[in-house]
């Protein structure tokens, strides 16, 4: 047999111990088996090789990467650690994060006024979109902990599942209210949420990183795989809008004959935009996972990788507990928001499209737009880059034919037919978003005329009519007159 040194190399650290405590190696079949993880993964740099020179180091870094918490949760997985899991979920996992956790008295403040002064309709309202962003927050917070402890593709698709969670409760109750005003606005919050992420969150994202840093670059390996499907989302998604515009114009059908074609369309988009979710998951989790594993790694420094190492974690049991802690809340601040539409709407005369368009969707994503901005402070702008797409992808691919599916089923008018000015907003800022994109840097200028442009869509979207009011052009108010 020859020498195992052959195969397993080891370099100590110059403040390391020697010796090789913890591994067994076998020279013949290549494996290593590693009884103490954190202490290997601290102290030595591991290279397996093959007798042809390659390579082996990326798959066992995966390995040491996933299981680096062990160590914090080998005593703890069985009973729960009241302030301790009460001091992790507070510090969360930035500063930015924490800051949000002081507006839980809002929470609170929500649910009283709810139960005990429901004639206070605004101040209801108020307390409920502030006292969302706590809640969105430990329900991300608390997901991403969970999909740590599990394996790595079951944790990509557990934390996918829970990052849905908060948009999908409020465009589910959204969806069960009775009248046209509820389905109206979740087309404009789903289109929101897209707009959010890419101009807003994105642009935030350039000019923080860009502000501590002149140039900022990222790998194109991410941003293009997200801009081309963001792409095809975004024709998918308005293709039932141009189908019922151009009949409309040229067409001597009823309206009711229109609709109806367009929610047929509508539902199988819906099936296509699925399928296309789960070929991405696919290509991300498994044909080339390496791909992804291997930029997100790169980026964590060794700094960063003691730090987080030695901080405190929630445990299994923990993680769920919050998880199902922060829905609740999330549930309820969402059930909160949506009983005061028609007040805030027809009372306070408020635009359901800036409601819609940006009030809902900033208060929904605020989790992820902290992070993806911690993320850019750290010039980590791949990270970055795979959370702002990421979520706008999950939105426009997973969120939007499910709750289309989810109305067919609950026989709803849920149709995507969306209005003209949001459709035409959504292509432009793609078509933004891609050129920023393309030569694969960033700056502070880039982010502002970003955000610029979300301010514009914001200001357009205030000034939008309701349709009630018989002057917009699409749809119950333009077609009023022919009924």
């Amino acid at each position: 047999m020859a020498n195992p040194s052959d195969s397993l190399r080891l370099w100590p650290k110059p403040d390391s111990h020697s010796g090789l405590s913890g591994i067994q190696y076998h020279y013949e079949t290549r494996w290593v088996e590693c009884r103490e993880l954190p202490r290997v993964h601290e102290d030595y740099d591991v290279e397996l090789q093959d007798t042809s020179g390659g390579s082996d180091t990326s798959r066992l870094n995966n390995d040491y990467h996933h299981n680096e918490y062990d160590a914090h949760v080998k005593t703890s997985k069985a009973f729960i650690r009241p302030w301790t899991f009460l001091s992790i979920c507070w510090k969360s996992s930035s500063r930015g994060s924490m800051m949000t956790n002081s507006l839980w008295p809002f929470t609170i403040a929500a649910i009283v006024l709810h139960y005990y002064f429901d004639e206070h309709q605004l101040w209801i309202f108020v307390t409920a979109y502030i006292g969302m962003v706590p809640a969105a927050n430990l329900v991300g917070f608390s997901g991403h902990q969970l999909a740590r402890k599990l394996n790595p593709t079951l944790g990509i698709l557990v934390e996918t599942a829970i990052g849905s969670c908060v948009e999908l409760i409020l465009l589910c109750v959204l969806i069960i209210q009775p009248g046209n005003m509820s389905i109206r606005v979740i087309r404009a919050v789903i289109l929101g949420s897209i707009l959010a992420n890419l101009l807003l969150c994105l642009g935030l994202c350039f000019f923080v990183g860009g502000i501590f840093y002149p140039n900022q670059s990222f790998h194109v390996a991410i941003s293009e795989v997200a801009c081309n499907l963001m792409l095809v989302a975004g024709m998918g998604l308005i293709i039932p809008s141009v189908f019922y515009n151009s009949l409309s114009l040229s067409s001597t059908r009823s309206i009711n004959y229109l609709d109806e074609r367009a929610l047929r369309l509508s539902r199988v988009v819906a099936v296509v935009l699925l399928a296309a979710f789960f070929a991405y998951l696919w290509f991300q989790t498994r044909s080339h996972s390496g791909i992804y594993q291997d930029l997100l790694q790169t980026e964590d420094t060794p700094e960063e990788r003691r730090r987080n190492k030695h901080k405190a974690q929630l445990t299994l049991v923990e993680s769920i507990l919050a998880v199902m802690a922060g829905i609740t809340f999330v549930s309820f601040m969402a059930v909160f928001l949506v009983q005061q539409i028609e007040y805030i709407v027809i009372d306070r005369h408020l635009s359901e499209e800036f409601k819609g368009l940006i009030l809902v969707p900033v208060v929904e994503k605020i989790s992820e737009h902290l992070t993806a901005m911690h993320k850019a402070h750290q010039n980590q702008m791949n990270y970055a880059l795979a959370q702002v797409l990421g979520s706008s992808i999950q939105t426009a691919l997973l969120n939007t034919p499910l709750i289309v599916l989810i109305g067919w089923a609950l026989d709803k008018n849920m149709s995507l037919n969306f209005e003209i000015f949001d459709a035409a907003m959504l292509l432009l800022a793609i078509i933004v978003v891609g050129s920023f994109l393309r030569d694969e840097k960033s700056d502070y200028l880039e982010g502002m005329l970003s955000v610029f442009v979300y301010l514009l869509i914001a200001v357009g979207a205030y000034y939008y009519p309701n349709p009630e009011s018989g002057e917009s052009g699409h749809r119950e108010g333009a077609h009023s007159s022919d009924r």
